[in-house]
């Protein structure tokens, strides 16, 4: 615990700075951040990550992660993230001919896969922040998003503990109960409406109240769904990064899944 304490300390020392600052701090953190995840994935996979796969797959998720802004002046302005995603898809999918498919249409699906699933959702973590506002608009809808995730965690970990007692998805995260979860996305709801209501009153409290209740509800999908790739390559964690919490895929597994969403909700 005490450990996890430090570690968290000196994470928010970092990170809030960043997240006030903004611009190109965010974005160059953003990017770093992006790094280290597709590297756990390779890492989990047990696959080298000096190798020419890995450099097309870093390359690629790193390209997705910086603004489209990045390329301008030496790339067509019509060229966007999507076709970012396929040029890269396709580098993958002819490198498993040159590999003579010691990388095969499998290992490349998974990196194309990966690419979108991090790469996106770093993005959003920086658009998000930058997005273009009077009264640190972007700053405000982030802490949002931020607020409904570690909320939803909270929550649902006292709520589970208290009362839990009918299983989520017990092969695939065997602590997590449906009343921790809905008390958890209860609580979350509850109190990202407050702080909007004060901190974003130019969206519609009704709106608010829907994409609260989505977020929390995604955001615990998204830690599902690392759950599960995390059983099915039989690692505790994603990485060792952060000494107490594990990789950053551990710590952003629902944000990856919820900032995209504010950019579908017409938000960002």
């Amino acid at each position: 615990m005490k450990q996890r304490i430090i570690t968290a300390v000196i994470a928010l020392a970092i990170f809030i700075p960043i997240l006030i600052m903004g611009g190109f701090w965010i974005d160059f953190a953003a990017a770093a951040l992006a790094y280290v995840g597709i590297s756990e994935v390779y890492i989990m996979r047990k696959r080298i990550i000096v190798s020419f796969d890995f450099i097309l797959t870093t390359l690629g998720v790193m390209a997705l992660t910086v603004p489209i802004t990045f390329y301008k002046g030496w790339l067509p302005s019509s060229i966007s993230r999507l076709d970012i995603l396929y040029i890269f898809s396709i580098l993958l999918l002819l490198w498993t001919v040159f590999s003579k498919n010691k990388f095969n249409f499998e290992d490349a699906g998974v990196s194309i896969v990966s690419m979108a699933y991090i790469g996106t959702g770093f993005h959003y973590l920086a658009a998000i922040r930058n997005v273009n506002g009077t009264d640190f608009y972007g700053f405000k809808l982030l802490i949002f998003a931020l607020l409904i995730v570690w909320i939803t965690d909270s929550g649902a970990y006292f709520v589970g503990r208290a009362i839990g007692k009918h299983k989520l998805f017990p092969y695939i995260s065997p602590n997590k109960t449906w009343e921790g979860s809905i008390g958890g996305t209860v609580i979350a709801v509850i109190i990202a409406t407050i702080y909007a209501m004060y901190f974003l009153p130019n969206i519609d409290f009704t709106y608010i109240i829907i994409i609260s209740i989505i977020a929390s509800i995604a955001g615990q999908l998204g830690d599902l769904v690392e759950s599960a790739y995390k059983r099915f390559y039989r690692v505790k964690d994603s990485g060792k990064i952060l000494p107490g919490h594990g990789g950053i895929l551990d710590r952003f597994d629902s944000m990856l899944i919820v900032l995209p969403l504010l950019h579908l909700f017409g938000l960002v």
